[in-house]
């Protein structure tokens, strides 16, 4: 039996059932989860697989156990919820009790998040179905020959989809589903959902508790890299900003999509792979997730023709998250398609992004120190939302950190990081609207051209951006750029495009009040960062 196959002790779980795959293939996990009737074969040799009820993280049912060690530290509250050691061990014995009654295989992988050898975090992942072994397969690093050998976990995750608590009240939880992490014990369960981004998220979560506690910045963003690998650009920002869209360049290699952290040694991806949105997917305007689409990737929720096979990318009739797993070397223009790290040096810029339908914020401006911080707390986009009588407004949505629903820690922690490494290795820190300017989303005005946007990022990506002519933003006082080649400044200068200036002025105000409600929720005292953000005009 190779080293890569080697049996290991899953004693510390109180797991006696011996009879598991450790590390399998790809290929081998894909004929398991055909044998075992899990998924089919579709586009491209890809597998399909549906996870059943629940085709989205459901948060209110994440708890952190309260205990000792982690709980001075955990930002309490709707994001991270506490149960009691006593909780976890009943769940946790149930768990185990289904893995040790198990007939058939399950599943053993081993490997790592963090692709930076002084922060990587040694994961353990248990699954009962072969395809969420390949899951987190693609989506983790793999372990390279030999680094099984000596393999001992920082942190396990024991899946079981199939088990519910009846009795879930008189556990603490909120259903009978649960997603439980236990800090102190470093392991997690999770019970009642079958959907697997509950275990990626769930690691990054781990990699957000611990990774700030030693001076390292996690962050939830993408990355990308000068071809000369001399300097990387951060791209943050919510779901429909762009920012998968926007690090993806021909000019520039791929460190990561989504998770990454920020050390000493500089940016570096948590993960081996992607897991990208699949709903409307195009392959003439995303041909590099398209091109991923092969033997060796996962389609979730996905729906296919059932004698054909073949996948209707518009057809939401599963799910609006329908997704696409694959690992990162599938991606074309990566550092891992070059057998590279997935990793780079500190950046030369950071960017906000930012998809203001309000039409109140500029296409690009720079932000000192302070207002960074209060930025990067508030999370800001806005999105469009049909209200009941149809018409279409609107909605500020506001998440910390720009990844709020995967934080362990207080934001100002993770703002305080970031400041500091800011300040440290002299980056500059943008923020790009790639929304509307000049007018609101409810006008007949069109979203800011993507050309102008990619345009844009050239310019800070190539040091480009220059700010010798510039304004102050009239609610943001951000330094908006002026005369930039290829830009003309009434789009650059929000108030310009606006017809109407005094619903310009009553929808900034409106704005400014919904940023500084949202941000007395944090309870933060220092008068810096609190008058960095918006005033009325």
């Amino acid at each position: 039996m190779s080293s890569k196959r080697r049996k290991v002790n899953l004693d510390y779980l109180n797991i006696i059932n011996n009879k598991y795959k450790r590390n399998s293939s790809a290929d081998q996990l894909i004929k398991d989860s055909i044998a075992s009737k899990e998924g089919v074969i579709g586009l491209n040799g890809a597998l399909m697989v549906d996870t059943g009820e629940f085709s989205g993280r459901i948060p209110k049912d994440k708890f952190i156990v309260d205990e000792d060690d982690s709980s001075e530290n955990i930002w309490w509250g709707n994001i991270n919820q506490k149960i009691s050691e006593q909780n976890f061990d009943y769940l946790l014995d149930k768990v185990v009790a289904t893995y040790n009654e198990l007939d058939n295989d399950f599943y053993v992988f081993d490997g790592f998040a963090g692709d930076d050898k002084d922060n990587s975090l040694n994961v353990r992942i248990v699954t009962k179905k072969a395809w969420q072994s390949l899951f987190v397969n693609n989506m983790f690093i793999r372990p390279k020959k030999g680094e099984l050998d000596s393999f001992s976990p920082d942190f396990t995750i024991i899946n079981a989809y199939d088990v519910k608590e009846q009795d879930w009240e008189e556990y603490g939880l909120n259903s009978e589903n649960f997603i439980v992490f236990n800090l102190k014990k470093k392991i997690a369960i999770i019970g009642g959902t079958e959907y697997s981004g509950e275990m990626k998220k769930g690691i990054f979560s781990v990699m957000h508790y611990y990774l700030p506690l030693r001076d390292v910045l996690s962050m939830h963003c993408s990355a990308n890299v000068s071809k000369d690998l001399s300097e990387s650009t951060l791209f943050f920002g919510l779901s429909g900003t762009g920012k998968t869209t926007l690090s993806t360049n021909a000019n520039r290699p791929l460190i990561g999509d989504d998770e990454h952290g920020w050390s000493d040694n500089g940016v570096f991806n948590f993960e081996g792979g992607c897991y990208a949105k699949a709903i409307n997917l195009d392959s003439n305007k995303e041909p590099e997730i398209y091109n991923a689409i092969q033997h060796g990737t996962l389609l979730e929720n996905v729906v296919y023709d059932l004698e054909t096979k073949e996948v209707d990318f518009d057809d939401n009739a599963k799910s609006d998250n329908s997704r696409i797993c694959y690992p990162i070397h599938f991606i074309e223009n990566s550092l891992g398609s070059q057998g590279l790290p997935s990793a780079g040096p500190h950046p030369n810029a950071v960017i906000f992004l930012t998809c203001d339908a309000y039409g109140i914020m500029p296409p690009v401006s720079r932000l000192n120190a302070h207002q960074a911080m209060y930025h990067f707390i508030s999370g800001y986009t806005a999105k469009m939302a049909g209200t009941e009588t149809g018409v279409v407004n609107p909605v500020a949505t506001f998440s910390p950190c720009y990844g709020g629903p995967f934080l362990t820690l207080h934001p100002l922690v993770y703002a305080k990081l970031l400041q500091e490494k800011l300040a440290k290795h002299d980056v500059p820190i943008y923020l790009v609207n790639t929304g509307w300017s000049g007018s609101s989303a409810t006008s007949s005005s069109k979203r800011i051209d993507l050309k102008l946007t990619k345009h844009i990022i050239d310019l800070i990506t190539d040091g480009k951006l220059d700010f010798t002519d510039s304004v102050k933003d009239k609610f943001f006082n951000f330094d908006i750029p002026l005369n930039l080649e290829g830009l003309d400044n009434d789009f650059l200068i929000p108030h310009q495009g606006w017809n109407n200036l005094e619903e310009y002025y009553k929808t900034g105000n409106m704005l400014t009040a919904l940023f500084n409600k949202n941000f007395t929720k944090f309870n933060i005292s220092d008068s810096d960062i609190l008058n960095a953000g918006p005033k009325t005009a």
